[in-house]
């Protein structure tokens, strides 16, 4: 039974992994081979009671990072339909592209910290092609974008979807986790910006013929507003369960309850045409409920594969083979570049019982390094990534001959910068 749920599994990730090549949605995939999964381990397990037990554990942990997830996509966008996010981009001004190189890779950084990875992308990139004219500048600073996004990620538990998993399944703390990865995340940063700034030297902005315009119709009260209210409620989130000791998607959905309540006082008198994009029912029908609907089949594919005890032979493998935990984990990192890293956290995360490795472990800690970092290193490696490569048409050689390297050097880097501190402080 065991060799057959492995295949199968297998395969659904093979098909994830080479979303692209075939044309078949990830999510199709993932939701095929969790059904696949759990109908061959009810059938061949026999006890209906368990599995059933099982399976309503695992939905309930799942839930709650859905939940989590649909919460905080949502109030990004109602920020974005009120142009919230040109509070920050419209305080960048220089000519030169290699200081422009830095402020946008440190605004990226410390905005996906507090965001997340692939909307802060989204942002930057459309930032950047406001101020750049040139197609072949904008490539490396999409993909300085990425790094940045992807090492900024990684060091809070809403900056990143595989550090929120962490932290929902009380692996890492929000506190712990920002000073223990912060300087590696830095590192990860700065050794590829060193990297790309000597090809940078010298050069000009050249700016865009004609710049678009947003909707003129959005007043600055509005748009102050809704930022700081759904940057606060996004920040807000950890404390709040620090206080409460409720699940996180608990105070995401309280947040954006208020935020809810506010924008329907603030737009009440306003023509419906004008009213419709700024409310947060539209924010919810503007939402990737694909990927939504990926992270619940990835999810319950691998909580199958924890029951039937797979992944505990996996890691006891990795153990026996390979020994020492920070090269396991950071050959984990580097599957990530090849692979999606949320079915490789989900993984993880039931390969190390919790009962063994506490909450805050060495082995948390690193793998939300090296998984949240390590998909910079090719362009299909994150979800940031993929974003990027279709907002300015990324080709992947392109990516793997000139930013691969820089973004090697990053992450290992950031690796050595992690064991050494963590030797130093234990």
């Amino acid at each position: 039974m065991l060799i057959v749920i492995a295949g199968i599994f297998v395969v659904a990730y093979a098909a994830i992994a080479l979303e692209h090549p075939l044309g078949i949605n990830k999510s199709a995939s993932a939701l095929v081979g969790a059904g696949l999964l759990w109908t061959l381990y009810a059938v061949m397990t026999g006890d209906h009671a368990l599995v059933s037990r099982q399976l309503n554990e695992s939905v309930s942990s799942t839930a709650q990072i859905v939940f989590f997830l649909i919460g905080a996509m949502t109030i990004v966008e109602v920020i974005d339909a009120h142009n919230g996010f040109e509070v920050i981009t419209s305080l960048i001004r220089t000519t030169r592209q290699v200081r422009l190189m830095w402020l946008v890779g440190f605004v990226t950084f410390f905005l996906s910290a507090i965001l997340d990875n692939l909307t802060t992308t989204i942002v930057m990139i459309s930032l950047v092609q406001k101020l750049l004219g040139n197609q072949k500048d904008r490539l490396l600073f999409a993909s300085m974008i990425v790094i940045a996004a992807n090492a900024g990620g990684a060091w809070t538990v809403i900056g990143d979807v595989t550090t929120t998993m962490l932290w929902i399944g009380g692996q890492i703390s929000p506190v712990n986790i920002m000073q223990s990865l912060f300087l590696a995340s830095l590192v990860n940063l700065i050794v590829p910006l060193l990297v790309v700034s000597f090809r940078l030297k010298g050069k000009e902005i050249v700016a865009p013929s004609r710049l678009e315009s947003r909707r003129p119709d959005i007043e600055v009260f509005e748009r102050n507003l809704m930022f700081y209210l759904g940057l606060g409620t996004l920040i807000a989130v950890p404390a709040f369960k620090a206080v409460t000791h409720l699940a996180p998607f608990m105070g995401i959905l309280f947040g954006l309850g208020i935020l809810w309540l506010v924008g329907e006082i603030v737009h009440r008198h306003k023509e419906e045409d004008v009213r419709r994009p700024l409310t947060l029912v539209h924010a919810l029908g503007r939402i990737d409920m694909s990927a939504v609907v990926f992270f619940v089949g990835i999810l319950l594919a691998v909580a199958c594969l924890e029951h039937a005890h797979v992944l505990q032979l996996v890691a006891n493998w990795l153990d026996t083979n390979i020994g020492r935990q920070d090269i396991i984990v950071i050959l984990l990192g580097l599957l990530s570049a090849i692979v999606d890293n949320v079915p490789l956290v989900a993984a993880t995360m039931g390969m190390y019982d919790i009962a063994q490795y506490p909450p805050d472990s060495f082995i948390w800690e690193f793998i939300a390094y090296c998984a949240g970092t390590g998909g910079s290193i090719l362009i299909i490696g994150s979800a940031a990534g993929v974003a990027a490569m279709g907002l300015e048409k990324i080709e992947f050689i392109w990516y793997a001959r000139r930013i691969a390297g820089p973004a090697l050097l990053g992450y290992l880097g950031g690796a050595i910068v992690y064991i050494v501190q963590y030797q130093i402080m234990h």
